[in-house]
């Protein structure tokens, strides 16, 4: 392994990883303590999981372009366990939560996350989204976020209405600083010349708003992290082990890897969209996720999954290897340990502002009228569902009664559930003909098959007998053929002739 990784590092890759790396670690420096902030722990938290993100799991990743890191869709869990459980109580969970990964991985069920519904998946995110922004809406105003979603949405109003403008104190003065921070970012996302467009938003948000403070000696909320990192980590003591005794966490433990790993591979197959080098690995990074979230839970750290917004800018910053993500955790164990100061002049409520951006933008309602537009209103009910009880009730909740409802789609379909693929590979040709209903229970058995097609080939895809096929499946299936045409496959489908309006002939 170690050889083919050195043989691809050989000619200019490995300046390519190199600011490939720098890009990535400063998109994530602002996001690794603002999500520790909205998980209601120190900021010093999320910063270790990103380095033991990008370091171990980068090391031992099987998607080699993607970065791995604290990530806001798990935020709201982390939250509530530290809410009700104590601080104490996450470091056993998630090392549980990373050992049922590694277990999953190791059984060969990495496949099974990509079976779930993309309708639970992006209403699950769209009520994280919500949830991040009136939550940090509040530190906004240098205020803590309140209980739970519904009452930081009730009292969204009344913190507005309490603004003085000719009274500039606390509030106001937070309040102006977030601003500053969505304006500055968001101003330099539209209007950014050519040359800096790897230059993060998110960066030069935070940096703004932290030098108005700074000049204008703002007496605001600022963040505060240790002067030695190493403080942060939490070695695993008696109440560590005693915890494990509980059963009461094996449920969130559960939960967290369930979500952990669902975000994970469903952001490696988008990575894997991005570019045409090696294809994920999914076991492998199911494996790799466990022994990360393992090792985040004995030291007291935050969850952590792939997190697409990190990703993304590593493959548009030129990555070509796993050398870009391990050397972004390098830089942010080397900044966080040279540089503390610098950390504590940043205000808490800049990286407020750079959350209630990153929590908007989960919530994707391109993605619901997608859904409705082709595969008709169960989908859309389905998301709206997912997302009115994540806010509602809490994320397991949301997620459960998402998967619940998936369940409904089956129904037309419960005589014929089995889908037969017949696969046939010749030296030029490919024939792949599939008979019955393709649902999202089968998808790993479809997945598998078109994944074994050479690439080399010409492939007809014959859906003459195929039945159904559910939004699941199809999206699954316009994705491979889009990976596969754009790399220059000729895929011909035969026998769909409008049956299936999901599907890009």
């Amino acid at each position: 392994m170690m050889t083919a990784f050195t043989e691809r590092l050989k000619g200019g890759a490995v300046t390519r990883d190199f600011t490939a790396s720098i890009v990535v670690f400063l998109v994530a420096m602002p996001l690794c303590m603002g999500i520790a902030i909205a998980s209601g722990v120190p900021p010093e938290k999320g910063l270790v999981t990103g380095i033991i993100g990008g370091i171990v799991v980068g090391m031992l990743a099987g998607s080699p372009l993607q970065v791995s890191g604290p990530a806001a869709g798990l935020a709201v869990i982390v939250y509530e366990i530290v809410r009700d459980q104590g601080l104490s109580a996450l470091g056993p969970i998630l090392a549980l939560a990373g050992l049922i990964q590694f277990v999953a991985g190791m059984l060969k069920l990495g496949g099974w996350f990509r079976a779930i519904s993309p309708a639970v998946v992006h209403g699950m995110l769209a009520g994280i989204g919500v949830l991040i922004v009136v939550g940090q809406f509040h530190v906004l105003f240098d205020a803590k976020p309140l209980a739970n979603g519904v009452a930081n949405l009730v009292a969204m109003p009344s913190r507005l209405l309490g603004l003085n403008p000719g009274d500039i104190s606390g509030a106001e003065r937070a309040f102006a600083i977030g601003l500053l921070t969505i304006l500055a970012m968001l101003g330099w996302e539209k209007f950014r010349p050519a040359s800096m467009r790897l230059l993060p938003g998110a960066l030069v948000g935070v940096t703004a708003a932290t030098l108005v403070a700074w000049a204008m000696g703002l007496d605001v909320t600022r963040v505060a992290v240790p002067s030695n990192i190493f403080s942060a980590v939490d070695v695993p003591n008696q109440s560590f082990l005693a915890k494990l005794g509980d059963p009461a966490i094996y449920a969130t433990a559960l939960a967290i890897a369930f979500i952990a790993s669902a975000e994970t591979l469903l952001s490696a197959a988008a990575v894997d969209k991005m570019h045409d080098g090696v294809r994920t690995n999914y076991d492998k990074e199911l494996r790799a996720q466990g022994i990360g979230n393992l090792l985040c839970g004995a030291a007291g750290a935050l969850p952590m999954t792939g997190v697409i917004v990190r990703s993304s800018a590593n493959v548009q910053a030129g990555a070509t290897t796993r050398l870009s993500t391990i050397l972004h955790g390098i830089w942010i164990l080397g900044f966080v340990a040279l540089l503390p100061w610098l950390l504590r002049e940043i205000p808490m409520a800049a990286l407020g502002g750079i959350l209630v951006v990153t929590g908007f933008r989960l919530v994707s309602v391109s993605h619901v009228t997608h859904l409705f537009r082709h595969y008709g209103i169960l989908p859309a009910i389905i998301w709206v569902a997912t997302l009115v009880t994540v806010v509602a009730e809490d994320l397991l909740t949301g997620v459960l009664v998402g998967l619940g409802l998936s369940l409904l789609e089956l129904i037309p379909h419960i005589r014929r559930l089995n889908l037969r693929v017949d696969a046939q590979h010749g030296e030029a040709n490919s024939h792949v003909a599939l008979d019955g209903a393709a649902t999202f229970v089968m998808l790993p058995k479809l997945t598998r098959t078109l994944e074994e097609v050479p690439p080399s080939s010409r492939l007809t895809l014959d859906l003459a007998r195929l039945t159904a096929i559910d939004h699941t499946s199809a999206e699954m299936l316009n994705d491979w053929l889009q990976r596969r045409r754009a790399a220059g496959m000729r895929v011909a489908l035969a026998g769909a002739e409008g049956r299936f309006p999901g599907l890009k002939a």
